[in-house]
C-alpha cells in the first residue's frame, strides 16, 4: 500500500540527509595532509636533454610509492621536466616520457596516494626565460593546456604546481601565470593550482618580490601559493657552510614567517613545496621540528626535499638506506605524519 509521507516524516527525511551530507563534508574536510614529499628522479640531469631513460633521468619503479604510502604519506610533489615532455615549443607531448608520467599517476591512485605533478623548469625553456621572445607566453600556455587536456581525468592527479622557483623573471612571470591558470582552466576546472613566486619562490622574500601575484584570478578559486625555504646560510639548499656555533634552531619558523604574515595579510592559502636538511647534525632536526610544529599549527601543507631511489648519497635525501634504515630526517617528518586538526589549507588566523 503507497504510504502519502507527513510534514514531520519530510522534515526528519530532510534533516537527516542535511546531517549526512555535513558529516560527509566535514570528513572529507579534515582530510588536510599536511606532511608530503617529493620523488624525485624525472627532472634529473637538467643539462642533458633529453637525455636517456634510466641513465640521465629516473621514474618510480612499480610498487614504488606503496613503501611510503606504508609510511603513512599520501601526497608527493612529482618534478617533471618541460624540454622532455614538449620537445619542442607548441608541439606534441613526447609520448614515451607521458607514458612514465602516465605510469607514476596510475600507480599513485592504485595506493590512493595523489600526486602534485610540477613543471620543475625556474620559469625557463632549454634556459630562456619566459616571457622572452625565444618563450612566448603563448608557449607556456600551450603546455599546461596540453598537460590538463591529457591528465585531467587521472585519479592519481590531486594538484598543478604550475612552475617551480621562477627567478629573474619579475616582469613576465605574473603575466605568464595568469595565461598558465587559464590554460588549465580550460580543461580542469576541480584540481587546485599551486601558484610559486619570483626568487626562487623564497618564503622570506616572498612579500618583497610577489605582491603582483595577488592580481592572479581563477574562475575556480582553487589558488595556492607555494614557498619553498632552506636552512643554510644562504637558504639555497646546498649546505655548504659549516653550520654557526650560534645557529638559531628558529631559523625555520622565522624563514617560513614573512610567508605566512602575507597569507593572513591577503586571506590567501599557502604550502612549502620545498624544505630539506642534512642529516648529520642535531640542531638542523631540531630546526626541521620547530618549523614543522609551527607549520601544523597554522596548516600549513609541506612536502619535504626529497625522497626518490635515485638520489644515492644526496644529504637532504630521506629515502631509507640500503638496508632498510630509516634517515633521522624521517624521525621528525613521521612525527607529523597525519596529525594535525586542520579543516582547510590555512594559514589559521
Amino acid at each position: 500500500m503507497l504510504r502519502t509521507r507527513s510534514a514531520s516524516d519530510r522534515s526528519k527525511g530532510i534533516l537527516l540527509g542535511l546531517t549526512l551530507a555535513l558529516s560527509s563534508a566535514v570528513s572529507y574536510a579534515e582530510n588536510i595532509d599536511l606532511i608530503g614529499l617529493n620523488i624525485g628522479g624525472a627532472a634529473f640531469s637538467g643539462n642533458v636533454i633529453p637525455g636517456k631513460y634510466k641513465t640521465n633521468y629516473f621514474f618510480p619503479a612499480p610498487g614504488y610509492l606503496a613503501e611510503w604510502k606504508a609510511k603513512g604519506i599520501e601526497t608527493i610533489r612529482f618534478p617533471i621536466m618541460w624540454e622532455r615532455l614538449q620537445p619542442a615549443l607548441n608541439a606534441e607531448l613526447d609520448e614515451d616520457y607521458a607514458e612514465l608520467i602516465d605510469q607514476t599517476l596510475q600507480q599513485a591512485a592504485e595506493y590512493d596516494m595523489r600526486v602534485i605533478l610540477d613543471i620543475h623548469n625556474y620559469a625557463r625553456y632549454r634556459k630562456q626565460i619566459i616571457g622572452t621572445e625565444a618563450v612566448p607566453i603563448s608557449a607556456y600556455a600551450d603546455l599546461l593546456e596540453r598537460v590538463a587536456k591529457r591528465w585531467k581525468d587521472e585519479k592519481g592527479l590531486y594538484a598543478y604546481d604550475i612552475m617551480n622557483e621562477p627567478h629573474g623573471a619579475d616582469e613576465y612571470w605574473p603575466a605568464a601565470a595568469q595565461a598558465g591558470i587559464d590554460a588549465i582552466r580550460k580543461h580542469d576546472q576541480k584540481r587546485p593550482l599551486l601558484i610559486e613566486g619570483n626568487f626562487w619562490s623564497s618564503s622570506y622574500r616572498w612579500p618583497k618580490f610577489n605582491d603582483p601575484l595577488l592580481q592572479l584570478k581563477d574562475p575556480s578559486d582553487k589558488l595556492i601559493f607555494s614557498a619553498h625555504l632552506y636552512i643554510d646560510k644562504h637558504g639555497s639548499g646546498h649546505y655548504k657552510e659549516p653550520l654557526a656555533k650560534n645557529f638559531d634552531t628558529m631559523l625555520g619558523v622565522k624563514r617560513v614567517k614573512p610567508f605566512i604574515d602575507w597569507l593572513i595579510e591577503h586571506d590567501k592559502q599557502g604550502h612549502i613545496g620545498e624544505f630539506g636538511i642534512p642529516a648529520d647534525e642535531p640542531r638542523y632536526l631540531e630546526a626541521m621540528d620547530n618549523l614543522l610544529a609551527y607549520l601544523q599549527e597554522h596548516c600549513i601543507p609541506i612536502t619535504y626535499w626529497a625522497a626518490g631511489s635515485s638520489w644515492g648519497k644526496y644529504k637532504l635525501s630521506v629515502e631509507p638506506t640500503k638496508d632498510g634504515r630509516d634517515r633521522p630526517q624521517w624521525d621528525v617528518l613521521s612525527k607529523y605524519v597525519g596529525q594535525g586538526e586542520c579543516t582547510r589549507i590555512g594559514p589559521k588566523h
